[in-house]
């Protein structure tokens, strides 16, 4: 039922904690899902830094921003500047190249208050690698949802369940937030042998949860064998994240970049070295530098200590 389990990273970022979930040695990627980062809990306190991610680029994916708690401000070089708040939607696709800055707004850092989110990246289809760049943002109120019985559940992005997100995704994918109660079960939706997904996995953000004669709780990824069809039940309350898809194929990383070959990685190195990628027009003082080193390897895993990975 359980092909496996990973356990987050733990990484600081200085002020606050990011727990890396994917990519994994021994599991690169879920679907299309390639990177998978569990940021906070936190409080800042007031005047505290915050989230401060100076412009970087990004190739040959979509990024996926959604937050429990907090604000962060995105600014990317197509000219949008977007707040992004809980239960919203920031996806970014980058394709053939985009720069954006993640920061705290200068009013929101003044007061302090939480930050706790996920941050994913979606590999695009060899076919898509290289289309034009695209923000979209979606609020709260545009995401389906469910609330009965101690399960309340908000397509985040894709298809499940019968329903469908606003997120113009690339490629057959889902993902959705639960907050369940205690006592509450539920199943992922459907795997390979009915019809379903071929990868799947859940995300145990906070809480308890058992599946069969096994229990998981804060910081695990339970990546499900393709035709198991289990029974989720939340020991104590519990916040988790379900996500799933059809694989788009092999893909390198290394630091922002993703890409189906070495050379297009090569050619996104020269192109933000060489100053071709534009920084945003309302946040262009400053960028972050190709690193020597990066945090993420070509082979997608963790590479020797350098350069805090961007997201």
């Amino acid at each position: 039922m359980i092909e496996m389990v990973i356990e987050a990273r733990k990484k600081d970022l200085g002020g606050f904690e990011v727990g890396r979930i994917l990519p994994f040695h021994a599991r690169r990627m879920v679907g299309p899902f390639i990177f998978l980062d569990h940021m906070g809990p936190a409080e800042f306190a007031p005047g505290a830094e915050g989230v401060n991610v100076r412009p970087h680029p990004h190739i040959g994916l979509s990024t996926l921003t959604y937050l429990f708690e907090g604000e962060i401000k995105h600014r990317d070089n197509l000219g949008y500047t977007q707040p992004i708040r809980p239960g919203e939607v920031n996806w970014m696709t980058a394709g053939k190249g985009i720069v954006h800055s993640e920061r705290t707004d200068p009013l929101k850092r003044s007061t302090g208050g939480p930050m706790h989110g996920m941050q994913a990246w979606i590999a695009l289809p060899d076919d898509l690698e290289e289309t034009d760049p695209a923000f979209h943002h979606h609020g709260e109120d545009d995401q389906p949802t469910y609330d009965n019985g101690g399960l309340y559940a908000r397509l985040v992005a894709g298809e499940a369940y019968g329903a469908k997100a606003a997120v113009p995704i690339s490629s057959p994918l889902f993902y959705v937030h639960w907050e369940l109660a205690e006592g509450v079960r539920t199943a992922p939706p459907p795997g390979k042998g009915a019809g379903g997904m071929s990868e799947r996995a859940f995300y145990v953000v906070k809480g308890e949860i058992e599946v069969g004669d096994r229990t998981f709780g804060e910081g695990q990824l339970v990546v499900l064998e393709p035709t198991a069809e289990p029974t989720i039940k939340a020991i104590r309350p519990s916040t988790v994240m379900v996500l799933g898809g059809e694989p788009v194929g092999q893909r390198l990383i290394w630091w922002n970049f993703v890409a189906s070959s070495q050379a297009r990685l090569d050619q996104a190195k020269a192109d933000w070295k060489a100053g071709r990628m534009t920084l945003p027009k309302d946040d262009d003082a400053e960028f972050i530098p190709l690193p020597e080193t990066p945090s993420i390897s070509e082979t997608g895993t963790p590479a020797k200590p350098g350069p805090t990975h961007p997201v």
